[in-house]
């Protein structure tokens, strides 16, 4: 068990129900909360996370009982943000919500000013989602075959949610694949790379299903590929990279909340438990499950502490081979 894990069970066990020997006791809090609760966002408004973020204030402050205050800190893949909170008092008043590039920070900014696994604690996966590409529907793409049909013969461009998402990091898998360059177009956010993609400004993105359902639903992107490791009910029509030449592909981006390390066990069994049950309200649920083709996780903080080492596992050597660095 590494140390972050170590400290994600001992998280945990202070959320266990009464009965069990860390159960909360009334009042363990102290006067916690009396103030506001920021939640950093270390990514620009309009993206997945950003709304992620601003869907569940509304049910935290009713549960919490103080304004919850949604602050958006960008750059260098998300880095500027959580640097935030690895820094802030450790007090329950700061807490992140942040995107699957969290667990390649150490690999993508090779001077990062904290230490993912000392400075951070796990809360909770929120949810995931495969990733899917789409164009504007002017685009002459029908599907990736054809893009990468036209990368051969000049140049092609895609948008993403920033250099180190999963997202750009499997365009690069498939592109080394099928032997072709492609531009990678990063943006700060989810938002402004659905933007650009509607308006024609790139051949086509990728980004999570959660991000891009609303405009395809609305017909202003066009579907070419899913890689989930089956079709969304929601895209039935779509093949998965699975079945298109890729066997073993498969992407997900996931949402997460850490803490900073060093917040008060009661406080952060609270706060994740506030969390979840304003995640687990059926208007929010459906906006994840039926809008946005997401799956709601809430997992305990060791399966996200476990999970985060997983991803830097697998697309780690994805970031190093390719060179990749932050916005």
């Amino acid at each position: 068990m590494t140390p972050w894990t170590r400290r994600a069970t001992l998280a945990a066990m202070a959320a266990l129900p009464l009965g069990h020997a860390r159960a909360s006791t009334p009042g363990s809090t102290g006067s916690w909360p009396s103030e506001p609760i920021r939640i950093v966002v270390p990514f620009a408004p309009g993206g997945s996370t950003d709304a992620a973020a601003r869907l569940i204030a509304p049910g935290l402050q009713q549960r919490l009982g103080v304004p919850i205050i949604v602050e958006n800190r960008s750059g260098a893949a998300g880095s500027l943000g959580t640097d935030v909170v690895a820094k802030a008092k450790p007090d329950g008043y700061t807490w992140l919500l942040t995107f699957d590039s969290h667990a390649l920070m150490p690999i993508l900014v090779p001077s990062l000013p904290f230490d993912l696994e000392k400075d951070l604690v796990p809360v909770t996966q929120i949810a995931r989602a495969p990733y899917v590409t789409a164009c504007q529907p002017a685009k002459p793409y029908q599907s990736m075959e054809e893009v990468f049909a036209a990368a051969r013969k000049g140049a092609v461009s895609f948008g993403s949610t920033g250099n180190g998402t999963i997202g750009h990091l499997v365009m690069l898998m498939m592109a080394r694949r099928k032997g072709v360059e492609m531009t990678h177009v990063p943006y700060r956010s989810g938002g402004l790379a659905v933007n650009d993609a509607v308006a024609g400004h790139v051949d086509f993105m990728i980004g999570s299903a959660a991000l891009l359902a609303p405009q395809i639903s609305a017909g202003t992107l066009r579907p070419l590929l899913q890689l989930g490791s089956k079709r969304l009910p929601g895209l039935p029509a779509v093949p998965t990279a699975m079945e298109t030449g890729f066997p073993d592909l498969t992407a997900e981006a996931w949402w997460g909340a850490f803490a900073p390390a060093g917040v008060p066990a009661p406080i952060l069994a609270r706060f994740q438990a506030a969390l979840i049950e304003a995640y687990r309200e059926p208007r929010i649920a459906r906006q994840f499950t039926e809008v946005n083709q997401a799956e709601l996780v809430l997992d305990d903080a060791p399966a996200l502490a476990k999970f985060v080492q997983s991803q830097v596992r697998v697309w780690g050597e994805v970031a190093r081979a390719n060179n990749v660095r932050p916005d």
